[in-house]
């Protein structure tokens, strides 16, 4: 398998890496069913190439049914967010590199663990329905777009949303 066929989705407020997500929407929804049969045939297709911990199987069935749902323009309500989740949106300018590795830099200068992920992906950019790049996007709410923000600021950002797991 190469990279490009992992794609990252939010399970649990969690990002995890799924090969063959995109293959296996394609082929589900040509048979069409109901959200609960989707959803099996989702989870059954899905286990082929990745594990799935059986106490998770609900979480990973609702989170893999939302993408196929997403896939296909359908509304869907997010997934809740846990810990602290940082996406750049860009299609890969040097200005989204850049903002990607002044987040980075700032994460490890302040030694906080987040999920931080570069959306490159046509469809998933279309999701945010932004009129500019790149953004930065911190536990789904979109701080800046347009433009690569001082380092001050995104240190703002970064410490608002910043809440130590208990």
């Amino acid at each position: 398998m190469t990279e490009d066929n992992i794609k990252q989705i939010m399970i649990n407020g969690r990002l995890v890496g799924i090969v063959g997500l995109d293959d296996a929407i394609k082929k589900i929804l040509l048979q069409g069913g109901s959200d609960e049969e989707i959803k099996i045939r989702l989870l059954k297709e899905i286990s082929e190439n990745n594990y799935i911990p059986p106490s998770a199987l609900d979480a990973y069935g609702n989170a893999l049914l939302r993408e196929c749902k997403i896939a296909h323009g359908l509304p869907v309500a997010e997934e809740p967010v846990r810990g602290l989740n940082i996406e750049v949106v860009g299609m890969g300018c040097a200005r989204c590199d850049e903002l990607e590795n002044d987040v980075r830099d700032l994460l490890s200068e302040m030694n906080i663990a987040a999920g931080l992920r570069h959306v490159s992906d046509i469809k998933e950019i279309a999701r945010y329905k932004l009129l500019g790049s790149p953004a930065l996007v911190i536990n789904n709410k979109v701080v800046s777009v347009g433009e690569v923000p001082p380092k001050s600021k995104i240190r703002e950002w970064i410490i608002e949303a910043y809440t130590p797991n208990k």
